[in-house]
């Protein structure tokens, strides 16, 4: 299914050159019974800046897709370009924020953030790697758990140190696997908004997997909607109107949301998610 917002960028991204092109990507896993394809002919142009949201069943390749923009897995046929470079392994140019925090149980929230600072920026002298980790740190609002080990720390402020340690070598992209997945209500409301002021003050391009379609409404540009697997590939993409900064509760009295919103969950839960 090819919509017109496939077709054209978002208000945000016109006028500006493809920065994150995904081209003709597939992806096939060999089993015993033969090849498993995950993903089929995918394509997607994000532009520089961007918030983008992409949403699906489980198992429609959505954590496969954000894999190969991180270098961690290859595409089977197809390639995956940032500025126009063929992606083959990991970066720095590109950081992931994972839904289990993955920070170092040991280390404390500054060395945590330090360590990631430390190995990108080897020619910076001891004091400005920490002026870096601190700076970061404090920018989640963690300057006052900068001693204290992740198990003394909440899923939130765990996931702050996720973000600030991504944020602190400064990725081109940053790619979130279902970073408020985890948390309860409250907490994942509050870190939306704080992802959003991050994002609006450094610009970075973000690629975002969540199952959650009001997440997706209130934070992304456009919103990749992807059908079932096997096979998988992107069904739809919507094109979020909302301008920014957002208010939520704007947002909720505002009928197109709840269009969009209706929108999505026919496209999720009937024949169109199936592939043909």
């Amino acid at each position: 299914m090819q919509t017109l917002s496939q077709l054209q960028p978002s208000p945000a991204a016109r006028n500006r050159d493809p920065f994150l092109v995904i081209d003709q990507v597939s992806k096939v896993y060999p089993t015993a019974n033969g090849p498993f394809t995950v993903l089929e002919d995918v394509n997607l142009t994000v532009y520089e800046g961007e918030f983008v949201c992409v949403i699906g069943h489980s198992g429609c390749g959505k954590t496969t897709l954000l894999d190969m923009i991180s270098g961690f897995r290859k595409p089977s046929s197809g390639e995956v370009r940032l500025q126009g470079r063929r992606i083959t392994r990991p970066g720095p140019d590109r950081m992931v924020v994972f839904q289990n925090y993955s920070l170092l149980p040991w280390k404390t929230a500054f060395e945590n953030i330090y360590l990631a600072v430390r190995a990108v920026y080897p020619e910076k002298t001891t004091a400005e790697k920490r002026a870096i980790a601190t700076e970061y740190l404090n920018l989640v609002g963690l300057e006052e758990a900068a001693h204290k080990r992740p198990k003394a720390l909440s899923g939130g402020m765990k996931q702050r140190v996720a973000i600030a340690r991504a944020l602190a070598i400064c990725p081109q992209v940053l790619i979130l696997d279902e970073p408020f997945g985890a948390l309860d209500a409250i907490t994942k409301e509050e870190l939306q908004e704080e992802l959003l002021k991050i994002w609006h003050n450094h610009q970075v391009t973000v690629m975002m997997i969540t199952h959650d379609i009001d997440e997706a409404l209130f934070l992304a540009d456009r919103i990749v909607m992807m059908t079932n697997g096997p096979q998988a590939q992107i069904g739809e993409i919507l094109e979020i109107p909302f301008p920014r900064p957002r208010d939520r509760s704007q947002l909720l009295e505002d009928p197109a949301y709840y269009t969009l919103r209706n929108h999505a969950l026919d496209f999720l839960f009937s024949r169109h998610a199936l592939n043909p």
